[in-house]
């Protein structure tokens, strides 16, 4: 039997967990960081975002940009020009998680060893 303690502390410690989850979520997927910084310079293109993310096949390039465009945190943005012009961006939401991607670059090169890098 759960005394009224634990019963009115548990639901607070549930929220806070579920939002860590939420944005390991997004952060963590395969790819999310790197592209969210490198929109942070500024809009890219999808050929520009395939050679900065070595390695990333234009299925799951185009998979991951529709995801993070479904999440709010990438704005596509097509120009009518020959030939059609295509450009990512990040939104307000996705700035805001730009702290969180540079605490992890941080992170990494204080204390990870960066072999992937060539």
């Amino acid at each position: 039997m759960a005394t009224p303690a634990t019963r009115t502390m548990l639901p607070v410690h549930e929220a806070g967990t579920c939002a860590v989850a939420a944005s390991a979520e997004i952060v963590g997927a395969k790819w999310t960081a790197l592209l969210v910084h490198d929109l942070s310079e500024g809009p890219r293109r999808f050929s520009q975002l395939e050679h900065s993310c070595h390695g990333i096949s234009p299925r799951t390039l185009a998979e991951r940009l529709r995801a993070l465009e479904a999440e709010g945190i990438v704005e596509r943005h097509s120009y009518p020009e020959s030939p059609p012009r295509v450009e990512y961006e990040l939104t307000a939401k996705g700035e805001s998680l730009l702290p969180i991607i540079d605490a992890m670059r941080d992170f990494g090169h204080q204390w990870l060893p960066c072999h992937h890098h060539h």
